[in-house]
This record gives structure tokens, sequence and C-alpha cells, in this order.
């Protein structure tokens, strides 16, 4: 298995200048694991392993959509209850949701168990959880090239010594600017992002900037992209997701340590597949994008960058 991607499986309702939906298959495994899944697919790679919890009113249609995509569910565990459901909405430049309301439901009590056959895999992807819960994959996995570790401003202000530790066990960090500023108290985003990097001695700290691109502190490289120029923007959810999903996947191509081109390239991929996911709500651009679209867009986002 090349990749392991643990995280929250969903169903949201978002609003948008767009429009709106209700209870649309939506969570941080989902977006990257179906991102992770269409690369590993492209690039001739193995299996992708998602880890999670859904409630007994989770769909079978919605099942089907992860299966039918490669994803190996066997790290699913189905509970008594209902499934995770968010509700957000955004406005204006739509930079950031504004949450309405959470319901954790069968996520509250959520313990990952990783299935045996998925506990070596090339690539561990922590995707945004309580860092005990990061902590409790990577005890349970051995990642044969790299572990990664995607986060959210909520577990820096509720468990930051918790996320500080478990930030200090993956070799690669994904974290936006906003939540860089707050771990180094610092709004200087550059000196912040030097802070985290000495602070958690990662070798990899990789900043989302939204709309502004992404900054990649790689040893003693930087690594600096704008975003992909999107006309239409439906519904920003799930973009960070699957960023970090497509960043596994290529990353998982390569053997031994990560140089500055192989980082490139899937930063590179890794903006370009956010840019379907903003295109419509839900998964539904994401689940449409074909390998012609993506490589169009591929030659696109290079010839812009010179």
């Amino acid at each position: 298995m090349d990749v392991v991607l643990v995280g929250s499986i969903a169903y949201d309702s978002v609003a948008s200048p767009e429009g709106e939906v209700a209870n649309m298959l939506g969570g941080s495994a989902t977006y990257g694991g179906l991102a992770s899944s269409f690369h590993c697919n492209r690039l001739g790679l193995g299996t992708v392993g998602l880890v999670g919890v859904v409630g007994t009113d989770f769909r079978d249609e919605d099942r089907m959509v992860l299966v039918s995509n490669g994803a190996d569910v066997s790290g699913i565990e189905t509970a008594d209850g209902e499934t995770f459901r968010w509700e957000g909405a955004y406005h204006g430049s739509m930079a950031e949701a504004e949450t309405k309301a959470t319901h954790l439901n069968v996520f509250e009590h959520f313990q990952p168990n990783v299935p045996s056959h998925a506990q070596t895999p090339k690539i561990t992807l922590c995707a945004n959880l309580h860092p005990a819960l990061q902590a409790s994959v990577l005890d349970q996995t051995k990642a044969q090239r790299l572990t990664m570790l995607d986060s959210m401003n909520l577990w820096i202000n509720i468990a930051r010594e918790e996320l500080l530790d478990v930030m200090k066990r993956v070799d690669l960090i994904i974290i936006n600017d906003g939540e860089v500023r707050m771990l180094a108290n610092d709004e200087n985003l550059i000196r912040a992002a030097q802070t985290v990097k000495s602070m958690t001695e990662v070798s990899t700290l990789v900043v989302k900037r939204g709309e502004h691109g992404v900054l990649a502190f790689h040893g003693q490289d930087i690594i600096a992209l704008p975003a992909f120029p999107t006309a239409k923007v439906c519904d920003p959810t799930g973009c960070g997701d699957t960023f970090a999903g497509t960043l596994a996947a290529y990353l998982a191509l390569g053997e031994g340590p990560i140089d500055r081109d192989e980082l490139r390239a899937a930063l590179v991929a890794s903006t370009v597949s956010a840019s379907f996911t903003l295109e419509s709500f839900g998964v539904e651009a994401l689940q449409g994008m074909s390998e012609e679209a993506f490589d169009a867009r591929i030659d696109e986002f290079e010839r812009i960058l010179g």
C-alpha cells in the first residue's frame, strides 16, 4: 500500500455566493483520499488506504464513491449513531469558512484502527485530527518513506503541546499561514515559518496561503508558488485536503530523501488538483477530474510559472 490516510468522513452543508447544498459527502479523508487515489492510479502506484469512522446513516452510494475511485475502505469503521456533520458558509472573497454548526456524532469517540495490511505504507498522512489521534496512527504505522501531518487552529488553541509533540514525530507538516503565525506568535510569515520549523525540527514545512499560493521550507531551500488562477470559485471546502492527498501520492513515487525538484513538482500537482475542487460544491469536480483536464491545467500552470 502506497498511502495510508486517516481523517474525517462527513456530511457537509455549505452555503456560498454560488448557492447552497445540504448533507453532501465531505471530510478530510474523503477529499484527500479521492485526490490521492486519482493520482496513485494515474502514476501507476498502489492503493490508498482510508482510516476513519462513519455512522449507520452513511449512504451506500457514498461508500461506492470511495471504492470506485480505488480506495481501500477496510479501515473505515461503521459505528452506531450518525456520521459527523459540518455546516459552514463562505462570504466575500471566500478565503475562510464561517462555521455554523459542528456535530461530531460518531467521530467524537473515534479511535483509529489501522488494518494490519496497511501498517507499512510508503506514506502515512495524518489529515486534520486531534493530535492524540494522529499520534495513535503514527504508533500503528511504519511509513517506508515519509510521514505527513495536517492540522488547524483549533488544535493550536486547545492542544498546543500535544500538537507540537506529534509534529516532532513527522517528516512533513502542512498548515496554513495563519496557523504558522499562531504557533510562532509572530506576524512575519517567513520568520514565523522558520521558528515553527526550528520548534518541530521537521524536514519540510508546507505553508498553504489560499488564493496566494503556497510556500515550502525544505532544508535550506524555499519554494514559492502562486495559486492556480481560477475564475470559478464555488466552494473552497476540501481544497487543503485535496492538496495534501495529492502531495502524498506524488511523494510516494520516489525513494530516499526528497529533493527540491521532486517537491516542487509535487506542489505544482497539488496546487492544480485543489483548483478543481474549488469549482463545485463537495467532491463533484474532484470526481469529475480527468487525466486530460489535469494534464492540460498542469501545462497551463507551468507556462504561467515560466
